[in-house]
């Protein structure tokens, strides 16, 4: 029997140790899990970090993938590429990080388990999401939220900068 595939959206983030090589190189783990295959990669952005300013910028992106794991298993996957890249959790939020990937979309599933919430809880009021989600999803609907492009319509860029490599 075949596996169902969905299609998911992870965002991707870094401020440490060559956050644009950070990306790239989680890009391909993702790419080399079972079950998955790549759809889209948006270009990569730079923005101010949201919590302590006193941290360095931040590189992200949003990928696409389709997969027949399922969330829980996807986002175990999606942990251990990060303590791959030395990702070190902590309490505080916002921090500075190597490495951090986030289920944004699984389809067009409402998650609520203590481990993952999806649609991301935040994604709505981010333009580092937001921006890098429309230009490789114009036509989105986020289940919950809405259309991309109506939540696209009040967000201010914040200072986003598409980055040209």
């Amino acid at each position: 029997m075949l596996k169902s595939q969905h299609i998911v959206y992870i965002g991707l983030g870094s401020n440490l140790e060559n956050p644009v090589d950070q990306i790239n190189s989680a890009r391909l783990a993702i790419n080399h899990l079972q079950d998955v295959q790549e759809s889209a990669f948006s270009s990569l952005y730079r923005s101010a970090p949201m919590g302590p300013k006193d941290q360095p910028d931040y590189i992200n992106a949003v990928l696409a993938i389709q997969t027949s794991l399922e969330p829980l298993d996807l986002l175990r996957k999606l942990q251990q590429i990060e303590n791959q890249h030395g990702r070190i959790r902590k309490n505080q939020r916002w921090g500075a990080r190597t490495l951090d990937l986030d289920i944004l979309l699984y389809g067009n599933q409402q998650i609520d388990h203590s481990d993952l919430q999806v649609p991301h809880y935040g994604m709505a009021d981010r333009a580092f999401v937001l921006y890098p989600l429309q230009e490789i999803a114009p036509e989105l609907d986020i289940p919950g939220m809405g259309e991309l492009a109506d939540l696209l319509t009040n967000m201010p860029s914040d200072g986003l900068e598409k980055i040209d490599l």
